[in-house]
Formats: C-alpha cells, structure tokens, sequence
C-alpha cells in the first residue's frame, strides 16, 4: 500500500508502458470521510520491481506523470547511464537498463502481442542483440532552437530543445560533423526555427553516414534560401571541407511549410552531390535527404539475411516486395527468384529502387509506385501469382485490406518484417481465414537502448504444409 504525506508517495512500479515508463497504481484519500481514490502514475527512468519515491503535483486527478525522486529499491539490472543527456533527451529511455535486461523486454514484448492476436508465444525466438549496442545509427536529425542552439527535443516538452554536447547512439564523426555546424551556426548569430511565431532561419540539420563507404552527407534545413547568407555560407564550405573531407554531400534545403519535418521545397548543392552512396549486403546504394534506408546498417544486414533464410527463394519462383522502399530486400531476393516485382508508394523512393537495380546490375525486377492495396492488383494481373511475398510495412502496420488481399493471393510462403510487434500481430491474425500459419518469428533489436524491435517472421499454408508432410511420410 502506498504511503501519503501530502504530494508524496512510496509506489511499486508494476510494468512499463509503450514508450518505455514505469506504471504504477494507488489508492489515495485525497479529502476526509471520501473513499480512496485511485491514481495512476506514469514514471519515467524506472524498471519493473522497483520502489521509488515520487512528488505528485495535482494528485486528485485519474492519470500523472512523476519524476522519481529516489530509487528505494532499484531493479537488480539497473546501471548508470552513459549518456549525460540521459535525464532530458527522450531518444534512449532504456540507457539505465543493462542490455540483456533490454533484450528479455524486446523478447517479451513481441511474445506478448502475439499471443494477445492468439498465436503461439513460444514461436518467438530470443531477441538478436548487437555486440557492441553504441554508435550504431547512420543518420540523425537534430532541431535548431530559436536561439540558434543545435540539440534534441526534450522527453516530454517538444518545444525545448538540448544543446548537443554528444549523442552515444550516432556515429562519432556525425556527432562531431554536428557539434562543428552548432559552432559554426553560433558564431555567425544565425536563428533558430520558432515554432510557435514561425519566424526563424535554421530549422533541423540531418546528418548521414554510410559506414560502408564512409560517405556523408550534411543538410540543412532553412525557411529561406542560402542567397542572403553569402559569408555564413562561405564559411561552413571552408569549415566542412577541410575538417570533414568525408562530406560528399552538403546542402540547403528550403522548407516554409509549418509543419515540423524534414521536407524540402527547393534543393541547392553547396558542395559535392545530392546523394550519397551506401552499401548493404553486398549491394550499393544512392541514398537522398529523404531516402528511407535502415539506420542500423549492422543489423538491417541480419534482417535482410533472416527474410532469405526463411523465405528461401528459389530462382524458378516469382515474387512481391510490398513497400519495397527503394529496393533494401528488393535487390538481395531478385537475385535468388526468376523475377521479382516491388510495390512502393513513395514515387522517389520506386525511382532509387530502379536506379539502385540498374546500379548492381539486376535486370528482373519491376518497380511500381502504387499504394499497397491497389498495387497488388494491378501487378497480380500483369505478374501473375507469386509463390513469394516480403512485406516490410511502415510502423502502423499493412492494415486488414493490404493483409486480405495478400490472403487472397495465395502466395506459398509469406515474409513479413516488421518495426512494431502490435502491428504485426493485428496484420498476421488477417491471414489465418486464408489458412495461413505462423511458422517462426525473429526479433532484431535494431535500437538498443530504445522501446524498439524488428521481427522478422515466417507465415505458410498449412494445406501445403499437411501435403508436404504427408508426401514426405510415404
């Protein structure tokens, strides 16, 4: 039972929500000869099985979020962060969580919404983890204060922003690439984006880096064009070319829309190309500001080797790769099937992934920008039925009208990777009318230190299944 005196409280947190926060419930008097009120408490920074004491401004009310005043009794896991920013920045929620404590939360969370959907949890493999779980992300998009002032938005306050002193999960020369345009930004007293009065120069810097090609790109985000800024300008060449020789593509990307992303209106080349080239699994890539490439390319190559695994494409077979991006399956499985065609909504990115397959040479695929449910139509009516279908679906999942016209088409086996096990869940269980089966899933911790996980997942026929059984008994 909780212990009252006045705003403060002794609670057990019981689980964590979705974005990685203790939950805790109370009963509470919260004025006499009244019965206790229940009051539940949302707590950042803390770990399930932990007593903490915490401060509640307005407690009469059903839902408050607390910050931890003190650790009573802290989770046997529990560890430092690393991060200074760990307290503020709402990027890494996990950081004071050892990392095998962090995997069993994955594990658990993906064998939980599936067997919610009413699926097998025991299907659900251990979460594959990384060896070294820092500086592992390959593209960041930092915000402009309106004071100029380069950083994170704080957990819990969009509006406010971090000064950037380091980020753990971003490559080190991205980091530094940053730091040095924060300075540069300072030094020539350039504004920041105000997102309220909408006034303001700077709006967001996005750095990339391939780790294969060491390849990086810096654009910046601004509510006007580099014209008037002829000397600030000037001097962000000198400074990037010479103490960032790596940077192969810098640009200034005008963006007077309202709304808070990383859109572009116009695009000026200050130096090198507008694109820079990666590589995964063995084939390269050009990647744009606004190219949706995995931003952990050490364990997308498991994911990509994963889906061939379990698909086992044959090269007699056809094949769909529904939100096929700009071809990261694509490329890998075209090489395996005798022909392959790849739905994608997003006209830029179905451009990359046919300029990415002329680029490694493939010459069997099939590339249509189309949204999903009217996609398979058109290319089951011109391709015929595959024997092979990857989905790799954004985090709000395919939907049930994507998922039954899949059903519908019957493919033997279905590979489907997904960045939400919620999602996944409520898709697959779409398919078991059709008489499909879960055969294996495979979370990837994809961001460590993060509420994140990618699954990878087997479905297939149980029909043909009962066939090959049976052929395989006589």
């Amino acid at each position: 039972m909780a212990r009252e005196n006045g705003q403060t409280f002794i609670v057990d947190i019981d689980r964590l929500d979705a974005k990685g926060s203790g939950q805790s419930v109370i009963w509470h008097e919260h004025e006499p000869g009244q019965p206790p009120k229940k009051l539940k408490l949302t707590i950042p920074r803390t770990l399930p099985g932990e007593k903490v004491r915490v401060t509640v401004d307005r407690p009469k009310r059903r839902r408050r979020i607390a910050v931890p005043e003190e650790i009573l009794q802290a989770h046997e896991e529990r560890i430092v962060p690393a991060c200074p920013h760990f307290d503020l920045c709402g990027g890494c929620v996990f950081q004071h969580w050892q990392y095998a404590g962090q995997l069993r939360q994955k594990t658990a969370h993906v064998k939980q919404a599936i067997e919610r959907a009413g699926f097998d949890p025991s299907l659900v493999r251990e979460t594959i983890g990384m060896d070294d779980p820092w500086h592992y992300r390959n593209k960041m998009e930092f915000t402009f204060a309106p004071d100029g002032t380069l950083g994170l938005h704080e957990q819990g306050n969009f509006q406010n922003i971090i000064a950037l002193e380091t980020c753990l999960i971003c490559r080190e020369e991205m980091t530094a690439a940053a730091m040095e345009v924060a300075h540069w930004a300072k030094t020539h007293a350039l504004s920041g984006y105000d997102k309220k009065s909408h006034e303001g120069l700077l709006r967001h810097l996005m750095v990339r880096q391939s780790f294969a090609t060491g390849e990086m790109m810096l654009a910046f985000f601004a509510t006007e064009g580099p014209e008037a800024h002829k000397k600030a300008v000037f001097d962000l060449k000198t400074r990037i070319s010479e103490k960032f020789p790596q940077v192969k593509s810098l640009l200034w990307l005008e963006n007077t829309q309202w709304a808070d992303r990383t859109q572009s209106e116009k695009t000026h080349v200050l130096s090198g190309r507008d694109f820079i080239y990666d590589e995964l699994a063995g084939f390269r890539y050009r990647l744009w500001f606004d190219t949706f490439f995995q931003t952990n390319p050490t364990q997308a190559e498991k994911l990509v080797e994963l889906a061939l695994e379990m698909g086992e494409p044959k090269k007699s077979e056809k094949m769909i790769d529904l939100f096929c991006g700009v071809g990261t399956f694509s490329l890998p499985f075209a090489k395996r099937v005798e022909r392959l065609a790849g739905i994608e909504i997003v006209e830029t990115s179905i451009a990359s992934a046919k300029r990415n397959a002329a680029d490694n040479g493939i010459s069997n695929t099939f590339f249509l920008a189309k949204d999903a449910r009217h996609g398979i139509d058109e290319v089951l009516e011109a391709f015929g039925a595959p024997e092979l279908l990857l989905l790799d679906p954004p985090r709000s999942g395919a939907g049930g009208k994507v998922m039954r016209k899949i059903g519908r088409a019957q493919p033997e086996r279905i590979v489907y990777v997904s960045c939400n096990p919620d999602t996944f869940a409520d898709d697959i269980k779409e398919l078991v009318p059709f008489g499909y089966e879960l055969k294996k899933v495979q979370p990837v911790d994809l961001f460590p230190h993060t509420v994140h996980v990618e699954c990878v997942a087997l479905l297939g026929q149980r029909d043909c299944n009962l066939q090959i059984n049976i052929s395989e008994s006589k």
